[in-house]
């Protein structure tokens, strides 16, 4: 039987890979918010998390979730104003916004697969468990968004990889 990890070493063994999620899905200013979320959330359930929980795929359906309130709390919240803010920047580092643009374009359940099966690294079958389908929808999802990104993002430059984890080929 294995033992538990503490909470702070799945902080750090995860967090990279929980970021790339949020940032995917709800996009690069919600993503610290979405993680931070993420995270309090998955402290307070860890305790009871059984021993042999698969804990990524555990940790990415928590992401989602608070990502899911994320991108509802943002459509309920509209503040009128008479000038236009300025938009908070991300911090530039390791970031492809043509990329992100293109991703963001994606239809929701294109981009939600596309992000937890080759950004969090999930089999498709952990993936349909998070968004409610079959595997084969799963697949079919990711397949299409991939398809989408080669068609719409920018041409010549580094090749979208359909590999795991950003690896590519």
């Amino acid at each position: 039987m294995k033992a538990k990890q503490p909470f702070e070493a799945v902080v750090d063994d995860h967090g990279p890979t929980v970021l790339r999620v949020c940032r995917a899905v709800v996009g690069p200013i919600d993503a610290d918010d979405a993680w931070s979320e993420t995270f309090l959330a998955a402290m307070k359930a860890y305790p009871d998390l059984p021993d042999d929980a698969n804990i990524e795929a555990w940790l990415v359906t928590v992401a989602h979730r608070k990502a899911i309130d994320i991108t509802r709390a943002r459509s309920r919240h509209a503040i009128p104003t008479d000038t236009v803010p300025e938009t908070p920047t991300a911090p530039q580092h390791d970031r492809d916004d043509d990329l992100a643009d293109a991703l963001e374009r994606l239809p929701t359940k294109q981009k939600q697969a596309v992000a937890y099966h080759y950004l969090a690294g999930l089999p498709y079958a952990d993936v349909a468990a998070i968004l409610g389908g079959t595997t084969d929808a799963a697949r079919r999802a990711a397949a299409d968004g991939i398809a989408a990104l080669r068609r719409t993002y920018r041409s010549g430059s580094a090749a979208i990889s359909t590999s795991r984890r950003g690896e590519t080929r």
